[in-house]
């Protein structure tokens, strides 16, 4: 699993249940800009990761369990998009 397939699994979850991304973040009652591209590597390019909060509360306000969430995370590493 890979910093770019959690990043795209989030993007594919808040698509599936009618959300952008900062819409998905502010229905959680997260930050609207949680998920926002700008916020996932910092200023020398070090990754962000997701926590494991924010996607918990992903999964709680879209009444999902973490299996519908890491569906969309490819098994094979083969499978990464690329950006």
């Amino acid at each position: 699993m890979t910093h770019n397939q959690i990043w795209q699994a989030i993007e594919l979850f808040a698509k599936e249940h009618g959300f952008s991304v900062s819409g998905l973040a502010k229905y959680s009652g997260l930050d609207p800009t949680s998920f926002n591209r700008s916020k996932r590597s910092s200023l020398y390019g070090q990754p962000h990761w997701p926590s494991m909060l924010s996607i918990a509360k992903i999964l709680k306000a879209t009444n999902s369990c973490p299996n519908d969430f890491f569906k969309f995370i490819p098994e094979n590493q083969e499978d990464e998009p690329q950006e």
